[in-house]
């Protein structure tokens, strides 16, 4: 686990304070929505790490709502040690999901990148939801990340099948919040994404501003860091010299390097990531 301490005062800025408030305002009116069956998904990224704190800082630093990991069982060693140590701090309420079965058989890349994330992710978590019961889950993906997640909405109903109508979207309406069509069936569920409008610079000023950990993973080491982690057998770090909160801002200013360029997923014709998506995929 790495704490991001920076030599300075650290400035008050007023975007980041509204970004943080309207995010604050959409996790809230999910608890009041989804109470007792609401659920954070954190996949200890920066983005994750960072909507862990502001539904924290939700409810006055008490969490009301369990914390569900998709572990896939291929992530790097950095986040189940960072995993272990914050939700030790943060007293959190952690609800790990996994696809055995899958797993014992030996699911990998190797077998097809779409089947395998679709074993150990979307099914592990179609899984999880079923038996939990959740009615839904809070989700820290970004407009800005990949042109199929610009299509999302705040809150975005998935069906008993899990899954998700990107062709028949309707506006983004709050009186849509409520009425969400998944209260009544089995297995059915809402994505709420309460960090849809920041962007990656954003999320680090976040970082840098409140002090959060993060996994050292996104610092660069003998020239290399990596700007989005998930399983170790699908990152790819990217050069960089960025081995502070500050190097990463200024390197986000002059970067033309896409932030999950070394994703292998992301590197997919755009058609294989709405599949994936379109079946549940985060």
């Amino acid at each position: 686990m790495r704490r991001v301490r920076e030599e300075g005062a650290i400035k008050n800025n007023p975007y980041l304070g509204d970004l943080e408030d309207r995010s604050i305002y959409i996790i809230r009116e999910a608890y009041r929505e989804y109470r007792g069956r609401l659920a954070l998904l954190w996949s200890m990224g920066k983005d994750s790490t960072a909507l862990l704190h502001l539904a924290r800082k939700a409810f006055l630093g008490d969490l009301p709502v369990p914390v569900m990991h998709i572990d896939t069982g291929r992530k790097f060693k950095e986040i189940y040690s960072f995993r272990a140590k914050i939700s030790r701090a943060w007293r959190l309420d952690l609800v790990v999901a996994r696809n055995e079965p899958a797993l014992e058989e030996g699911m990998s890349p190797e077998k097809g990148r779409f089947k395998c994330c679709s074993a150990l992710k979307t099914l592990a978590l179609q899984e999880a939801v079923s038996r939990q019961g959740y009615g839904a889950l809070l989700v820290a993906i970004r407009r800005d990340e990949h042109s199929i997640r610009a299509k999302e909405r705040y809150f975005s109903p998935r069906g008993r099948d899990f899954r998700w109508d990107y062709r028949g979207r309707a506006l983004e309406l709050w009186a849509e919040y409520h009425d969400d069509g998944c209260s009544s069936s089995v297995g059915a569920h809402a994505r709420i994404h309460p960090m849809l409008h920041w962007r990656e610079r954003d999320i680090w000023e976040y970082v840098k501003r409140e002090r959060l950990p993060v996994v050292p993973l996104y610092f660069s080491s003998r020239g290399r860091r990596y700007r989005s982690i998930g399983c170790e057998c699908c990152c790819s770090p990217v050069p960089s010299g960025a081995r502070s909160i500050n190097g990463i801002i200024e390197e986000l200013s002059s970067t033309d390097v896409e932030e999950r360029s070394g994703r292998a997923n992301d590197k997919e014709d755009e058609y294989t990531m709405q599949k994936l998506r379109s079946l549940g995929y985060m």
